[in-house]
């Protein structure tokens, strides 16, 4: 059920002095769009009758025409809800996921400042955003309207220890959905593996939870803690977790693998090529090189250079008839050099896991193809 403005705007004499705003910080479950975990802010005037209301920047439709392809391209608009407190815990309750309250050490001021700022974004005309997963999501949403309210500046305690990759904190988030991070390291490049700073790290809710409770404000000369309490809202209950494809990537990678090996020898024995095993790696190259062709085009900057389109591109496309029909073809010389600088551009990018595999079948039959089939 969400809140109309009206009702929230009515709210606006309250006294703040009998008001508490918290961070909440949502532990991740297996739905796609939840392996991060989530952020919201909550509203809690403490008198009888008083509102409690969750304000949270990660409504969607999921539904919407064309929904997945408008995420991987950035073209996603999310928007801000509002809707009771006790709604928002029961759908965390109901996946078993733990949620955590960090109650802020704001001033009366600072809270009024920051109500009105919740009633300006819940406008009709102001409550949709352009979603960007690593640099403005329902996270760092909720980070910057609290930081804009506060009178004083808010300072993080460093963590020198800690420069993960952007690559590097999505595969914490994805250790138990291999599909998924395999995915995601497809459609990432080359600058998801650079180190972050620390506020490059708070698109994660944990990352974000963390700091908030390290932080504090400077005003005037003193400090106070940020957080002022920690709570647990909902205890971790037992997670459902859904059965997906028995296999892992790297599994399909290591047969895909071991067929080709076994291919390769016995072609190399009869120096011929079997030209369904040529078409099947085609394919298979083409349909990804297809899809990491689109990502040039896409909004998210860390997936448009991506040193995998060495080699996974669509130009196999362009010479699939000629394979087909075994016609002299330059596409295995080609293939050949690409194989190459697929190996160079390792060094500078981590690779979806397996996919060398892929790379090595395609390697030796070009192998076979330029130096041991006859014509």
């Amino acid at each position: 059920m969400l809140l109309s403005l009206p009702i929230w705007a009515q709210q606006d004499s309250l006294r703040t002095d009998s008001v508490e705003i918290s961070l909440l910080t949502c532990q991740p479950h297996d739905e796609v769009y939840s392996l991060y975990g989530h952020t919201a802010i909550r509203y809690h005037d403490l008198r009888k009758g008083g509102l409690d209301i969750s304000f949270n920047y990660g409504i969607f439709d999921f539904h919407k025409p064309f929904f997945a392809l408008r995420f991987v391209f950035g073209l996603t608009d999310y928007e801000l809800g509002a809707y009771p407190y006790r709604l928002f815990l029961e759908e965390y309750r109901r996946f078993g996921c733990m949620v955590t309250e960090q109650v802020l050490n704001l001033t009366d001021e600072e809270k009024a400042v920051l109500q009105q700022a919740l009633a300006e974004n819940m406008k009709e005309e102001n409550r949709v955003y352009r979603y960007n997963y690593f640099y403005h999501n329902c996270t760092t949403k909720a980070r910057d309207i609290i930081e804009q309210c506060i009178q004083g500046k808010v300072v993080y305690e460093p963590r020198e220890d800690y420069t993960p990759t952007y690559r590097e904190m999505v595969h914490e988030m994805t250790h138990n959905n291999p599909w998924s991070a395999f995915g995601n390291d497809l459609l990432l490049g080359v600058l998801a593996d650079r180190k972050t700073d620390q506020r490059q790290q708070e698109f994660l809710p944990y990352n974000l939870m963390y700091d908030f409770d390290h932080a504090q404000i400077y005003q005037n000369g003193e400090y106070r803690p940020l957080v002022k309490e920690r709570r647990i809202a909902v205890p971790a209950g037992i997670q459902m977790v859904k059965q997906g494809f028995p296999l892992t990537p790297l599994a399909c990678m290591i047969i895909l693998l071991s067929v080709g090996l076994i291919l390769f020898l016995i072609e190399w024995k009869k120096r011929c090529a079997f030209v369904v095993w040529d078409v099947l790696l085609m394919l298979i190259t083409g349909i990804i090189g297809i899809i990491l062709f689109l990502m040039l085009f896409s909004q998210h900057p860390t997936v448009n250079i991506n040193l995998q389109f060495i080699l996974l591109n669509p130009l196999p496309w362009f010479f699939l008839w000629q394979v087909i029909k075994d016609k002299k073809t330059r596409y295995w010389h080609i293939t050949f050099v690409l194989c190459l600088l697929f190996l160079i551009g390792s060094l500078f990018q981590h690779y979806a896991e397996g996919i060398w595999s892929l790379a090595l079948c395609l390697l030796l039959q070009s192998i076979l193809h330029i130096f041991c089939k006859r014509r």
